[in-house]
């Protein structure tokens, strides 16, 4: 008899393990702390979204994203050519199924974005009058943001706008419409989206020359009395060269302003690459020495990867009344754009989750910075 117990006993024990282990197999963030849940008196925590996981067809990834994150951005479907594909057709499918599945989860939405030079519908380029160019400029910005206002709670306005030297980017809009387009993109979005924050958002503007010219830019906004509420620092940076000086001067010097600084695009690369920023147009000539880790990420580069987002979060949490957001550019690694830019095919680890949505070493130590204070 005290055999067949201590049999049921250990049967009992194996299936509660099993069990567990299944939990946890298809449960990747039920059984980790939460991002969102460790910073949520300091700032949002966000990621970008692709349509797949926007439509749940992703059991892990519809697990993991709503345990973890509070905020997300549109990777791409509400970029122009998505949205606004032809001149008088505008395709708001996917866009109104992120709002709604954000509803759901109780997610803000950062939606991305109205101006931007590149992913613009072929139709764009071909327009050949200042003043249907015009039309265009105004339609798209009162059509779209005027949609989602009340429902999403901040829009890139501009993207991108600037040269690495701060001078205004030679963009089919500068070329159209002159300087004063981000002005008027800002004025139209501010008509269209009362309710709504209005962000700027660039790359490499923690950098001086481009944060100067960025500083003007945003003083030339406010200087014109049309709201601007805050300026993006997308965050691309690269493995073992994070310019931390450098972005504590931006965070401080945007903040002067009286805006709000969001970090919105973060990635580490952790790949060998011959040039900083993420202008999507640049391209590196494959060659096996660019993608060394195709078999996975060395134990080494997974701690220096690690080091890395800790030293940021720390520098984060440092000015966290000055910074609302902070924002993954993606979930998980095997999601990420830095897979196939700036070359192609590349096997990328950027993120604080692997390809498995199992929580990276670098996921560690931001969780434990945030619990230090």
């Amino acid at each position: 008899m005290q055999q067949k117990k201590l049999w049921l006993l250990a049967c009992s024990v194996t299936l509660l393990a099993i069990a567990c282990s299944s939990s946890k197999k298809n449960n990747p963030g039920g059984t980790i702390p939460s991002l969102k849940g460790v910073y949520k008196k300091d700032f949002t925590i966000g990621t970008a979204l692709n349509s797949t996981q926007i439509e749940e067809k992703d059991p892990q990834a519809a697990l993991l994203i709503p345990q973890q994150f509070n905020t997300a951005t549109p990777e791409n479907i509400m970029k122009a050519e998505i949205i606004h594909p032809q001149w008088d057709v505008y395709n708001f499918d996917m866009a109104d199924k992120m709002v709604a599945y954000c509803a759901k989860n109780n997610m803000l939405v950062n939606a991305h974005t109205l101006i931007w030079h590149s992913q613009l519908p072929p139709f764009v380029r071909q327009i050949q009058s200042v003043d249907s160019f015009r039309t265009f400029f105004t339609n798209h910005i009162k059509t779209v943001a005027g949609r989602y206002d009340g429902k999403v709670y901040s829009w890139d306005v501009v993207n991108e706008a600037l040269n690495e030297d701060g001078t205004l980017r030679k963009s089919v809009f500068s070329q159209k419409l002159g300087d004063d387009f981000v002005t008027e993109a800002f004025r139209l979005a501010q008509a269209a989206a009362p309710n709504t924050h209005l962000y700027y958002n660039d790359y490499n503007n923690e950098q001086p020359a481009k944060r100067a010219g960025c500083i003007a830019l945003i003083k030339k906004i406010q200087a014109a009395g049309v709201r601007i509420d805050g300026v993006g620092i997308q965050g691309h940076w690269h493995l073992g060269k994070l310019p931390l000086k450098e972005i504590e001067e931006s965070i401080e010097q945007y903040a002067a302003l009286g805006i709000k600084v969001m970090i919105t695009e973060l990635d580490i690369e952790v790949l060998p690459r011959n040039f900083q920023g993420a202008d999507v147009n640049q391209r590196m000539k494959a060659d096996p020495t660019m993608d060394p880790y195709k078999n996975g990420l060395p134990d080494s580069i997974q701690q220096k990867l690690a080091d890395d987002y800790r030293s940021l979060f720390k520098l984060f949490l440092k000015h966290k009344d000055k910074i609302a957001r902070v924002t993954f550019w993606g979930v998980n690694d095997g999601q990420s754009w830095l897979n196939g830019w700036p070359v192609p095919g590349r096997t990328n680890y950027p993120l604080l989750f692997d390809r498995n949505f199992k929580p990276k070493p670098a996921f560690d130590a931001v969780i434990a910075i945030g619990k230090k204070q």
